[in-house]
């Protein structure tokens, strides 16, 4: 008993004057945490081998560790009543580090477990074996909106007492240990701290383990208190930093008011612009209308005028033939009159021989009959030449007259023509 009044006095003076009893068993837990880690600690490094599940030192780190967690925890309201299940936030882990996955599903595969507590405890003796429960914890209770589903604001898990347990877990990874976790019972198994444990009989012991504890704790403060002191330098650090970024803040707030009013400007001359574009693409399409139309009639003259180049290329070339046809018709008609000259050559000298013939038919009348009948047929034969001579001087002159009257009127309509030709041409030129 006078070790426990040194051990409360000692607590009393380590702790804060305060009366809330949440902040009283919280500090109580960590104490008990700190003592059941630190015995569990020297005795695992004396004892020298592997612990195993019967070990009483790890047993009482177990039921410590199991009344931490519980502490603050919400009631939960099942079918079966209201309960209180530490499974419930370790579950959670899972979630935040995918390596824990794989003890939860160990844990969930075990056949002799039934309630959740069963799993809970399963899941810490996991946890110790692969020496992840420090870290595992530790990224517990930095997600404070996922505990705040399963405690109380005012648990350990929830408070700065929780972070110094999850620190002082971190020494538990020098400890090797092989738990038998199937086939124990683990759902009915009543977690009762044993205080005999840290009681001795000698009192100079007691006496140099509390001062030692208090050695301990002022350390833990001196720390604490450095720690705080850095935060306290990091709170002002933050604080001009957030001073700096809300004047950034308010400079980067004009800006985008100034940017809004320089975009407000840009949509206004957007929309001006676009106005401008309605009005180009309207009177480009009525430049190009009208380009299309000129275009067609362009074409159209130059097609009129092609037309009219072929027409004078054809009246030429039949004006080339009638010069050709009046040359012919020339040269036919100099030969007949060459003819018509012979023929009269041969009329004057058929007439000759006639009179010489009637000369000699007046001086011999035997041949009279003879020159007779040669007169006959040479006056007969006279007459047709005669006839012929007068036909084709008929003809000499019908065709002459009619060549000079069709000369006259091509040269006449051809003057016309290449006038009025070349009058368009020259049009379509300009």
């Amino acid at each position: 008993s006078v070790w426990i009044c040194a051990v409360i006095s000692l607590w009393a003076l380590c702790l804060p004057a305060s009366r809330d009893p949440m902040a009283m068993e919280r500090a109580n837990l960590l104490n008990m945490a700190k003592l059941s880690i630190k015995g569990l600690i020297e005795s695992a490094l004396s004892f020298g081998r592997t612990l195993d599940s019967d070990y009483p030192p790890l047993q009482q780190f177990f039921v410590v560790m199991e009344h931490c967690l519980k502490h603050g925890l919400k009631v939960k309201k099942s079918f079966l009543g209201y309960n209180k299940s530490l499974w419930g936030p370790l579950e959670m882990v899972e979630k935040l580090c995918p390596e824990a996955g794989e003890i939860a599903a160990s844990v969930r595969d075990l056949p002799g477990l039934k309630t959740p507590l069963g799993r809970a405890r399963a899941w810490l003796r996991l946890a110790l074996m692969q020496k992840k429960l420090a870290d595992y914890l530790r990224l517990l209770i930095t997600r404070k909106d996922i505990l705040g589903e399963f405690y109380e604001n005012s648990a350990v898990m929830l408070e700065e007492e929780g972070a110094v347990i999850v620190g002082l877990l971190v020494g538990l990874n020098v400890i090797d240990a092989n738990l038998c976790v199937k086939g124990e019972d683990l759902d009915t198994q009543v977690g009762v701290i044993d205080f005999s444990m840290y009681l001795k009989n000698d009192i100079d012991d007691d006496y140099r383990t509390i001062l030692d504890q208090k050695n301990y704790v002022e350390e833990l403060n001196r720390q604490l208190n450095s720690t705080v002191q850095g935060l306290q330098g990091r709170v002002e650090s933050l604080e001009k930093s957030n001073s700096k970024l809300i004047e950034e803040l308010a400079i980067a707030k004009n800006n985008i008011i100034k940017l809004q009013e320089e975009n407000h400007q840009l949509r206004t001359e957007n929309s001006v612009i676009l106005m401008k574009l309605n009005t180009y693409k309207q009177s480009r399409q009525g430049l190009d209308e009208m380009y299309n139309e000129a275009r067609r009639q362009l074409k159209e003259e130059c097609q009129l005028r092609q037309d009219v180049e072929n027409e004078l290329v054809v009246q030429v070339s039949m004006k080339q033939e009638m010069e050709m046809a009046m040359k012919l018709l020339e040269k036919d008609i100099h030969e007949k009159q060459d003819t018509l000259i012979g023929l009269r050559h041969q009329l004057d000298d058929v007439k000759s021989i006639n009179v010489e013939m009637y000369q000699k038919m007046q001086s011999s009348d035997d041949s009279m009959r003879q020159k007779n009948d040669m007169i006959a047929r040479l006056e007969e034969k006279t007459n047709q030449i005669t006839a012929t001579m007068k036909q084709l001087e008929q003809s000499d002159k019908d065709l002459l007259s009619q060549t000079r009257t069709l000369a006259m009127s091509f040269v006449k309509c051809a003057s016309t023509d290449t006038e009025h030709q070349y009058k368009l041409v020259k049009d379509i030129s300009f």
